[in-house]
């Protein structure tokens, strides 16, 4: 993931895609109660807790644009983090409700007037699509966008199978499909909420981020002219796409100057090759006294 989305990059697509669902999740509701569709109302609700969590994004990105202060020397990037964790878990509970809803379903299966319900359900289709390919570039850059645009996926999903389902239903009678694919539905949402949960939850935990390997940063970092060994090495996510390292370096004894151009260089190294921009580096020397020479970030 990269931190490079500027916020106005960001913003204008989720904007858009809030307005959209509401816009539709309005048609769905009116859509639902006429054609007495259950499906097409959860699937209103699935865009009413899409529309909450999309809302909370933009939320987030826009406090994790603080500046810091005395007190949150980080500002607010772990805003984004929490709020992606939230929308997570709102998945996991939309899936759980989708299950329960299928097992309903299975004991009774409703009646409904498919037409309408195929009308209203191909254009929340239509409008789901839209705020996918709007959402797709920036969520690539941001934990935040990425969990609104698994919400976006799973009620794409959701409505392709309301009206797979309609279309079944319409030409067989088969009611029966309807909490089948409902299982279907709620299983690709839960590995998509499984997938935000744990990478949020990495970051939290503070574990080194998947597309780095220490024992290559390790390996860099020997690399440069000077350097003789790295150790005491933390690597962490601080937010998406901005990650951090300290570590101690054990360098040859030399004049500060020196010293301080292993350091760029160090940073330089780690900045190119792992994206890695917030570092602080002790730098320790066998035949100094007492080892120590400074501590240079």
């Amino acid at each position: 993931m990269q931190h490079n989305h500027s916020f106005s990059a960001v913003r204008k697509p989720m904007l858009i895609t809030l307005f959209l669902l509401i816009t539709v999740m309005i048609a769905e509701v009116f859509g639902g109660i006429l054609s007495n569709s259950l499906a097409l109302l959860g699937d209103a609700g699935h865009m009413f807790i899409d529309a909450l969590a999309l809302g909370l994004s933009l939320f987030a990105i826009n406090i994790a644009r603080r500046p810091a202060t005395d007190t949150k020397t980080y500002g607010y990037h772990r805003v984004e983090i929490l709020v992606a964790l939230t929308n997570g878990t709102i998945l996991v509970l939309i899936a759980i409700y989708i299950f329960y809803e299928a097992y309903q379903r299975f004991l009774e299966p409703p009646v409904i007037k498919t037409p309408l319900m195929l009308i209203v359900a191909t254009i929340g289709l239509a409008a789901n699509l839209i705020g996918m390919l709007l959402l797709k570039k920036a969520s690539q850059g941001n934990l935040n966008v990425k969990a609104a645009f698994w919400h976006i996926l799973s009620d794409t999903i959701s409505s392709m199978g309301v009206i797979i389902g309609g279309v079944i239903m319409l030409a067989t009678g088969w009611y029966i499909i309807d909490p089948i694919i409902s299982i279907i539905i709620g299983s690709i949402i839960l590995w998509g909420a499984f997938r935000i949960l744990r990478e949020s939850a990495d970051i939290l935990l503070e574990s080194v981020p998947k597309h780095i390997q220490i024992s290559k940063v390790i390996d860099t970092v020997k690399s440069v002219a000077g350097v003789q060994d790295i150790h005491d090495i933390h690597i962490w996510t601080i937010t998406s796409g901005i990650y951090a390292l300290s570590a101690h370096l054990s360098i040859e004894e030399q004049t500060v100057s020196q010293s301080t151009k292993i350091v760029a260089a160090v940073n330089q190294n780690l900045a190119r090759n792992f994206s890695i921009t917030h570092t602080t580096l002790q730098l320790e020397c066998e035949t100094c006294p007492n080892g120590l020479i400074c501590n240079l970030n």
